[in-house]
């Protein structure tokens, strides 16, 4: 239970990685509030899963390309913990397909999105003196993957994000890291072959895939005060699919 009397918003909670991470912080012991935009009934199963283990855990509904969304997914709540983890339609497209449009929708999720969030609970954390924000990011980082420049530039800007509010932010007590998950199946990929899943970890080191579970436990760490002298960072939790960004 490291993480007793800490509160924590995790971003798009209501499936995949974002509710792993969250069952994962309720598990530690935090009060977890799960933001979703729509889906509602995934959200409470999540909420119902986590409390049937017993933890804490409550609905913070927001639609995260709005600034009206963000500002209630927040709810004037002060949180010790932020999991900057939601992201929307990842289209793959080249770049005589790709329009501007393509990129700011990605930064709206990957850097508007975390940018207002962390203003909405910035002056709770200060005046704790006190808090984590974990951004998710991706291994595309370092890889660079073709016919996905948008994305991949959107994640990438969360890395200079991230070094650049950790320098302003220590002096508060507040830590700010990058977690890179590698290619981890979850429902968005339920439509991936296992031919292409076979392919993907035939070079990952470790030659297997990761769990959405191995990820949230990194995301616990940096959470809690275990990590209490780690800030700025990145770790890229992808079985050594790829070394260092």
């Amino acid at each position: 239970m490291k993480l007793a009397n800490k509160s924590a918003l995790v971003t798009g909670a209501s499936r995949g990685l974002g509710k792993a991470i969250a069952m994962e912080l309720a598990r530690q012991g935090a009060e977890v509030y799960i933001n979703y935009s729509s889906s509602e009934q995934q959200a409470l199963d999540v909420l119902s899963q986590i409390r049937e283990q017993g933890g804490t855990a409550f609905l913070a509904q927001g639609d995260l390309t709005s600034e009206q969304g963000i500002k209630k997914a927040a709810a004037e709540r002060t949180y010790d913990i932020l999991v900057n983890n939601a992201t929307g339609p990842q289209p793959e497209l080249s770049l005589e397909e790709a329009t501007w449009k393509d990129y700011e929708d990605q930064l709206v999720f990957f850097v508007k999105a975390p940018l207002l969030l962390l203003k909405e609970v910035l002056p709770g954390m200060k005046q704790k003196r006190n808090g984590s924000v974990i951004n998710i990011g991706s291994e595309v980082i370092a890889l660079g993957n073709s016919h996905f420049s948008s994305y991949v530039t959107a994640k990438s800007a969360m890395l200079g994000m991230t070094r650049s509010w950790a320098s302003e932010l220590g002096e508060y007590g507040i830590r700010v890291n990058l977690v890179n998950p590698g290619f981890i199946p979850v429902e968005r990929h339920r439509d991936v072959g296992a031919k292409d899943i076979a392919a993907y970890h035939s070079g990952v080191p470790l030659n297997r895939m990761g769990t959405p579970e191995e990820l949230a436990r990194t995301v616990a760490f940096l959470a809690s005060d275990d990590s209490a002298y780690i800030t700025g960072q990145t770790i890229t939790v992808n079985g050594g699919n790829t070394f260092g960004i």
